[in-house]
């Protein structure tokens, strides 16, 4: 699983590359929405794929594997002293591999329990957005649900409902929202969304994988702006201003559409750039050359599927030799003794192995530098072997027998085991029917042995499973218990938790506040620093600073500037747009002082920086409101262009009359044409007037 999901990684990658450095700033919107869907479905399509051998660019070396069942009968043949220096070489191959054996299992895990994780974060979403949706009062809009939200929360869309705050915009505003949301839904973005949070679960990873869920987010509001614009009713920049009062400082839903700050300033960028042209296409054809290298690279050939084993020649087809977990339950063995402890490894082919640390004590009939049969006993059957050990190094072969009573008791306690692969797994792992009866007396009922495997792996003992139990978290059940012991959380840590004021917290959210680091002095220190109230039960907010890195260091930063009423939500905000106190300070110097924080998110948005302000002091307006320089910014007014106007004779221009000119079109070049044609007015207000009514290009 890992290579293949590494070789997935490694396409995706390679594409996300290839999009930033040709494709991105395209206008060809739908094109590289296509791109985008298709390169994500196909990362997970070509590493399945074979390749004809003459087209593959792989070199690899087929080597022919000889039983060691058929070396140990050459042993006592004139040839048996050739013999010896390829068992040297066998157990110096095992020597090399049992740390990386382990570190490969380990890797297993851990990529698995990321996917579990990120698998549990997506249904929440999935269903605290289904549960707004039909919870909240709604208006139905044909086949759009309009459902009215409280407090200062951006719009967004999922499926083919509309989330908003109806009380907070005027009308021409909520109406550019709706129709905005509208195509969004029309052109089932939300399906583009819904694929790129599975491919996360599965690369949760590859940060490349996050990236590329950024791009196809990005592209999608590119998208919807073009067609937003395209629409006669809607001009640029009403509809850009429109962008910039929309945009808050709330986090919502991966899973939706919506308004992100972080994309306003690069989707005005894109609203006004050139339209590419049809002669920059050819860039799109280079994307197929690169997938079929990564075939003709990487692939399995046709035809070294096809190579005889001479292993699998030599003998008959074993009806109970079922591959479960990379083992058979018959095959070779390499072994190294390590002071009480011996090392194990399995090995079934080229490919397949497993290895797992023994006691000494447990092989019993084992005798060093004599060729003989030993065997290993648990509940689970009996391990046979045959070989020898040299010193403390060893080889041979191994067939293992499963307990039809051990097979009959976990059926009584209510566990099902089929074949003797799964009882060998049993076996690896000692799994005892005492075990599941510890874990039956501690109210665990409806035990599978899937999820016993893990819990004896990671040594969930009976001290550990009734300390938990006592811990009394609500609805917690094995599935829970799996993720706490690989995490290391006891009930020392679920008490810090609560003490620290999360008295009702469930297992997932524990799960979430553990991975993050976050102990019981991180609450105290997140309580202490924030006059908000508005935390809930889970933590989110919590957990949301840790991975932002919110401390209290940063909290007392803004605190010394005066801001000791930021809420939860404007902290972050800050922190996410990297507003430092020092960028505070730059605009403190030159007159502004109290931003508010909406304030401070709009020009850090939209890049307004002091030497931008001092530009516009040095003709002559002083004291601008900040309501002003946002409205200058996104008009894309400069002091260069306020002088054109006042070389017209404009001398005493009002920042107002200005924007309205900018707005409605009414710029210099086009005051020089009405003059040619003989209107000659003294105020700028006129020819805006003359535009509104005439209409004139």
């Amino acid at each position: 699983m890992i290579p293949y999901i590494l070789y997935t990684a490694l396409i995706l990658s390679a594409c996300l590359m290839f999009y930033k450095l040709l494709l991105q700033k395209e206008t060809f919107f739908q094109l590289n929405r296509l791109v985008l869907l298709s390169c994500m479905i196909l990362a997970f399509i070509l590493p399945l794929l074979p390749v004809p051998q003459q087209l593959s660019l792989r070199k690899d070396v087929i080597v022919k594997h000889i039983p060691l069942a058929e070396t140990a009968v050459v042993k006592n043949q004139a040839v048996q002293l050739k013999a010896v220096p390829v068992q040297e070489v066998y157990i110096e191959q095992a020597k090399q591999t049992f740390d990386v054996d382990l570190l490969f299992h380990w890797l297993v895990y851990l990529y698995w329990f990321g996917v579990l994780i990120f698998a549990l974060n997506f249904l929440m979403q999935a269903c605290v957005l289904l549960y707004r949706a039909y919870s909240l009062s709604a208006i139905q809009d044909g086949k759009f649900r309009i459902v009215e939200i409280t407090g200062d929360k951006a719009p967004c869309s999922f499926a083919n409902n509309i989330f908003i705050n109806p009380e907070k915009y005027e009308w021409e505003t909520y109406t550019q929202i709706l129709q905005h949301e509208k195509i969004h839904i029309e052109q089932k973005h939300t399906v583009d969304l819904l694929l790129a949070e599975v491919v996360l679960i599965f690369q949760w990873f590859n940060p490349f994988a996050w990236q590329w869920r950024k791009a196809l987010e990005s592209n999608l509001e590119f998208l919807t702006d073009d067609k937003m614009l395209q629409q006669d009713t809607v001009e640029k920049e009403s509809y850009q201003f429109s962008l910039l009062k929309v945009a808050a400082p709330h986090f919502p839903l991966s899973l939706t559409t919506n308004y992100n700050q972080s994309l306003i300033k690069k989707r005005i960028i894109m609203m006004n750039s050139k339209k590419s042209s049809v002669h920059t296409t050819w860039k799109y054809f280079f994307l197929l050359p690169l997938l079929v290298l990564f075939v003709c690279l990487f692939n399995q050939p046709v035809a070294q599927g096809q190579t005889l084993n001479l292993n699998e020649e030599s003998k008959e087809p074993n009806e109970h030799s079922n591959i479960q977990n990379g083992m058979d339950t018959e095959g070779s063995w390499f072994a190294v003794i390590k002071g009480n402890t011996v090392s194990i490894q399995f090995k079934n082919d080229e490919s397949n192995n497993s290895s797992t640390t023994f006691q000494l004590s447990e092989l019993k009939g084992l005798t060093k530098d004599m060729k003989g049969e030993f065997t290993i006993t648990r509940e689970a059957g009996i391990m046979n072997f045959e070989g020898k050990f040299e010193g403390n190094n060893g080889m041979g072969t191994y067939k293992f027998v499963a307990s039809k009573n051990f097979s009959k008791e976990m059926a009584e306690e209510g566990v099902t085991i089929t074949d003797e692969s799964d009882l060998m797994v049993f076996f690896m792992v000692n799994v005892k029917t005492s075990y599941v009866k510890m874990l039956k007396k501690n109210g665990y009922k409806d035990i599978d042995k899937d999820q016993l495997i893990p819990l004896v792996s990671l040594d969930a003992n009976e001290e550990y499973v009734t300390s938990i139990k006592q811990a009394g978290i609500p609805d917690f059940d094995l599935d829970d218990l799996i993720p706490f012991k690989s995490m290391g959380i006891d009930k020392a840590y679920i008490d810090e938790i609560r003490q620290a004021g999360y008295k009702n917290i469930t297992a997932d959210n524990i799960i979430a506040l553990k991975s993050q680091g976050v102990n019981g002095k991180f609450i105290a220190d997140f309580h202490n620093s924030t006059s908000s109230k508005d935390d809930d039960e889970s933590g989110d907010n919590i957990i949301a600073f840790k991975s932002l890195n919110i401390d209290k260091k940063f909290i007392d930063s803004f605190k010394e500037l005066g801001y000791n009423d930021l809420s939860n939500d404007d902290l972050m905000a800050l922190k996410s747009l990297n507003i430092t106190p020092a960028y505070i300070n730059e605009f403190e110097k030159i007159g502004y002082k109290n931003l508010k924080p909406d304030d401070l998110f709009a020009l850090k948005s939209l890049n307004i920086t002091p030497k931008y302000i001092i530009e516009f002091e040095k003709i002559g307006y002083k004291n601008l409101k900040p309501d002003d320089l946002f409205a200058l910014k996104s008009q894309n007014i400069t002091p260069d262009l306020i002088n054109e106007y006042k070389n017209l004779g404009f001398n005493d221009l009002d920042v107002d009359n200005v924007i309205a000119a900018k707005s409605m079109g009414v710029s210099p070049a086009f005051i020089k044409t009405m003059k040619e044609k003989g209107h000659n007015f003294k105020t700028l207000e006129k020819y805006i007037e003359l535009k509104a009514v005439v209409g004139v290009n």
